[in-house]
Parts: structure tokens; C-alpha cells; sequence
């Protein structure tokens, strides 16, 4: 026995002794069993670890026990004289070390080994496990969420900015085109009273179409079956007025029944739609665009298609300026927070498809937006 040892691992178990109420702890071994312990031990005020035996350097505990400044021995049985230790725990598993340990006493110290200390070790280690992949679940969702906001801010934004030009770029032109013919009037009802008229009629058939565009606006912001929660009553009055308006062909098909969305996937998937027609009317060139909805048992597909110029989707991909330019960030970041995908085909001369898909699953889940 090497006295000296024991004299060290003695002075570093009284260093670390600060409460008077906590238990002291030796653990024989540094293996799986004994890092188990340290692991578990180290966060617990109640209990102090004075110190390690371990014969092996490279145990898989060494750098821990290290790391958290407990004494380390090679030799177990200067753990059985140390003084202050309430509790030796013997995880090694070596019959003659488990002998020894039942042929141990001293008043106030406890001894653990064999089954029930492979057993305590197994337990806390399994306790461990669940507690790092409690952590793990937490921060995936801290992560989710934090893209959640960043996302759904965006899109907001983004939605503003859309109605913005929307507004400016049709209603207000309109009916600054209005004013300036009510002034021409002004100056003509006296000169011409003819030419007065004609202007009179002209703004007129253009204030009709002021008022079609301010009504497509107020649509554009809240669908009236939104109220209702219909998501089909909504897209066809949508490619009703969208077709009267642009002049480009529409044809829409429903399979399946919308029952089984939330609320949340068909306020998504309407402003996908939107922004896919949008993108229609603004870049495709197109005279024909088909929105097909299949409401299957287990999955949404939503296909948009229209016969336009199309574009190099790889090369707009690469250059983000664009792919934001286009619409497209938009249409794939709504269809991921709503847990789905959206797939985009295209090529010069052959038309667009996106393709949405969004998993249906039970009620009870929070991830389509329940509530």
C-alpha cells in the first residue's frame, strides 16, 4: 500500500470538504459505471466525490474526474481508509474487488457493489440519456420556433410590401388618371359641352375599374369566407376576379374535402396561391393558369400551372436577389411553416408548376397551427 498516496487523496478529500450536510463519496472504477456517477454526482450539492480508483489511465471517466478536480488512485484500497467518505461505491465489476468490499466495515460508511451498484449506475445513466434528449427536443424547438418568428416576420413584411405596390402601382395610378380627367372636364364644360360629355363617359367606364381593382385589394387582404374558414369558396371567388382582371384563363378543381385543415394551413396556402398567381401576372406571360387542390388522406398536394415564358429555376436559385425578386422565398418559406414543402419546375418556353405538399395529421397537434 503506498502510504504516501492515501496521505495525498486524504488532504484533497478535506480541501474539498464545505458542508457539513453533504455526503461524502468514494467510487471505485472510472469506467462507463463510474462516469455515470461523477456525472450525476458532480451537480448535486448534497454530495461530494473525494475520490477515484482506477487502475486503467485510459478509462473513459480519467478526463472527467479531472476535469472535475476529484483525486484519482490506482489503487482502491486508499479509498477504504480515507477518513471522511460516507458512502463507497464499487462499479468495476472485478470479483475480488467485490470480495474485499464485503469483507469491509467501518462504523458510518456504506458500502455499495455487485448488482445494486450496477444497477444505481444503470439507472442514473438512463437518467442522464433522457435528460440529453430532453435538451436536445428543447433547443430543436427553441430553433424551430426562433425560424418561426424570423420567417412569419418576413413573410408579414413581405405581404405589405406586396399590397404596397399593389395599391400604388393599380388603384392609386387609376385614380390619379380619374382626377386628372375630372380636371379636363372643368376646363371643357364650358368651351366643349360634347367633348365635356365624352370625357364624362370615359371616366366613368374607368371608375368602374378603379372600383374592381379597390374591391380585388380588399379581397387580397382578408377573403370574405375567411370569416368562415373556407378555403375552396375562397380560392374560386379569388380566380374569378383574378381571371375578369388580368384577363389570363383560370380553371380550378377541388378533390377531397377541406375539413381536415386547420385553419392556419388555409390562410398559408391562400397566400401561396396568391403569390403564385401574382407571379403569373407579373413575369409568366401566360394566358392559362390551372390551381388544382387534392385533399387526400394523409397529405394536401396544391398544384399551380401556368402555360407562361417560364425561367431557369437553378439559376435563379443561385442568385437569392432574384429568387426573392420572383416571389419564390415566400412561396416556399409559408409552405414550410405550415410543415410542408413546396417543389418548383420550370424552363424557358415550358410554363411553371409548383407543387405544395403538407402532411395532414391529427388535431392535436400544434404544428399546423391548431389554434
Amino acid at each position: 500500500m503506498r502510504v504516501g498516496g492515501a496521505k495525498r487523496v486524504k488532504a484533497a478529500a478535506v480541501r474539498r470538504k464545505d458542508s457539513a450536510s453533504a455526503t461524502y463519496v468514494a467510487i471505485i472504477g472510472a469506467g462507463q459505471g463510474g462516469t455515470a456517477l461523477m456525472e450525476i454526482f458532480a451537480t448535486d450539492p448534497l454530495v461530494r466525490i473525494v475520490g477515484v480508483a482506477e487502475v486503467n489511465p485510459k478509462a473513459v471517466g480519467m478526463k472527467l474526474a479531472r476535469r472535475l478536480n476529484i483525486p484519482v488512485t490506482r489503487d482502491y484500497r486508499e479509498l477504504l481508509e480515507m477518513e471522511r467518505a460516507d458512502l463507497i461505491i464499487d462499479v468495476t465489476g472485478d470479483p475480488e474487488v467485490e470480495q474485499v468490499m464485503q469483507d469491509f466495515y467501518r462504523m458510518g460508511v456504506t458500502v455499495i457493489g455487485g448488482a445494486s451498484a450496477k444497477f444505481m449506475w444503470q439507472l442514473i445513466e438512463a437518467r442522464i440519456r433522457a435528460t440529453a434528449e430532453i435538451e436536445r427536443t428543447l433547443t430543436k424547438y427553441q430553433t424551430l420556433y426562433r425560424l418561426y418568428v424570423k420567417e412569419a416576420g418576413s413573410a408579414v413584411t413581405e405581404e405589405r410590401t406586396r399590397i404596397a405596390c399593389e395599391i400604388h402601382d393599380g388603384l392609386v395610378q387609376s385614380l390619379a388618371g380619374l382626377n386628372f380627367k375630372l380636371d379636363l372636364c372643368g376646363e371643357l364644360i364650358h368651351k366643349d359641352p360634347q367633348a365635356c360629355l365624352s370625357t364624362l363617359r370615359e371616366t366613368k367606364a374607368q371608375l368602374k375599374l378603379a372600383i374592381q381593382e379597390a374591391r380585388q385589394v380588399i379581397v387580397n387582404l382578408r377573403p370574405v369566407h375567411y370569416d368562415k374558414m373556407e378555403l375552396v369558396p375562397a380560392l374560386a371567388n379569388y380566380l374569378k376576379s383574378y381571371e375578369r382582371q388580368y384577363q389570363v384563363k383560370t380553371e380550378f378543381s377541388v378533390s377531397g374535402s377541406e375539413s381536415k385543415l386547420f385553419p392556419k394551413t388555409k390562410i398559408f396556402l391562400f397566400r401561396i396561391v396568391q403569390e403564385a398567381l401574382s407571379n403569373v401576372q407579373v413575369h409568366a406571360q401566360a394566358d392559362h393558369v390551372a390551381v388544382q387542390l387534392v385533399i387526400g388522406r394523409d397529405i394536401l398536394t396544391t398544384m399551380i400551372t401556368d402555360n407562361g415564358v417560364g425561367f431557369d429555376v437553378e439559376g435563379i436559385w443561385r442568385n437569392p436577389e432574384k429568387w426573392d425578386h420572383f416571389g419564390l422565398r415566400g412561396i416556399v418559406e409559408r409552405a414550410r411553416l405550415v410543415g410542408g414543402e413546396a417543389k418548383i419546375e420550370s424552363k424557358k418556353g415550358g410554363g411553371t408548376r409548383i407543387t405544395i405538399e403538407v402532411p395532414l395529421v391529427k388535431k392535436r397537434s400544434a404544428r399546423h397551427g391548431a389554434n
